[in-house]
């Protein structure tokens, strides 16, 4: 795989950036809470990418132990800076964000020198998914109106887990890579339209999705697909792929068991989407977490999957109604 370097992702993250912090302002948002705001949305942004640029994970990982706690510690001040800058400061609030940081990456050092596959890391992988999926996100982001509190905890999730996996643990084969590799749009393409080929009929014959093109929204594809792949496929492929199948994989010791698994995991993690308990998004959500797990495991990076995880999210956000 050609990953790609520092000044690559940097110029992606500006893009990212000068596309959200443009939107926002043409939304109408500005003021001293604004700054705040974006200033902790960079940031946290540029976490998350960074590491998936060449040579900077070995340079962190050099550090050793201290590397993930010097990281968390990052995230934890910039929340703080955020809290300040929005008025929204409380104990109540700081205790739980340090809580979020620091028990997983204490965790991870009560792990030693035990393989990936730990019962510690299955207890963190399970808790950032439990913080994400069900925390008090809108409580611990208010401004703007918890409008950004999802997008919030996920880059904070993603930072933890980086911190905590890719920097303290060192766990191998996570595919924590921004790249393009040999054959890899053989498996991106192929993946997307074989899944496509058994998921949109099931899906229509279980009155779960039905067509129906949202053609007065195709002028924010681009900004849609883009918010997806970083803020919805990317997350959910490091969670699922990267750790949890890549963790089940190396406790089994059986590549089938782990990938077959996970995608299992990955389904029932919707249950509780549109209405509780909704198997039918579960069955869905199972087929494709089989056939990202594919494309993670022949591509070896989060980066392929997600691609191809981003892409059937847009096509089923603009070309499908939910039923």
């Amino acid at each position: 795989m050609r990953q790609i370097g520092v000044w690559g992702v940097l110029g992606l993250w500006g893009l990212v950036c000068a596309g959200a912090v443009g939107y926002a302002m043409w939304q109408g948002y500005r003021g001293p809470a604004f700054a705040a705001a974006v200033g902790a949305f960079v940031i946290l942004l540029l976490g998350m990418l960074l590491f998936a640029a060449k040579g900077v994970e070995q340079g962190l990982t050099a550090v050793g132990t201290g590397g993930g706690f010097l990281l968390g510690a990052g995230v934890f001040v910039v929340y703080i800076a955020y809290l300040v800058g929005t008025g929204s400061f409380s104990i109540a609030r700081a205790g739980v964000m340090a809580a979020f940081v620091f028990v997983p990456l204490s965790l991870a050092v009560s792990a030693g020198p035990a393989a990936a596959g730990a019962w510690q890391d299955f207890l963190v992988v399970a808790g950032v998914w439990i913080v994400v999926k069900f925390g008090p996100s809108h409580w611990l982001w208010p401004y703007p109106g918890g409008r950004l509190a999802y997008v919030m905890t996920v880059l904070v999730a993603v930072n933890v887990a980086v911190a905590t996996f890719v920097v303290l643990r060192r766990a191998n084969g996570i595919g924590y890579s921004i790249g393009w590799g040999k054959n890899w749009g053989w498996y991106v393409a192929g993946s997307f339209a074989v899944f496509g080929c058994i998921a949109i009929p099931l899906g229509i014959g279980m009155r779960f999705i039905a067509f129906a093109p949202q053609w007065n929204r195709w002028s924010s594809l681009l900004f849609t697909s883009v918010a997806i792949l970083f803020f919805t496929a990317w997350p959910e492929e490091l969670l699922f792929r990267g750790l949890l199948q890549n963790f089940l994989t190396r406790a089994s010791k059986n590549d089938l068991a782990g990938w077959w698994t996970a995608s299992v995991f990955f389904g029932l993690s919707h249950i509780t989407n549109m209405g509780f308990p909704n198997w039918r998004y579960v069955i869905l959500a199972t087929i494709a977490g089989i056939f990202y797990g594919w494309t993670w495991r022949k591509s070896g990076s989060i980066f392929a999957s997600a691609l191809v995880h981003a892409a059937v999210d847009a096509v089923w956000h603009f070309l499908f109604r939910t039923g």
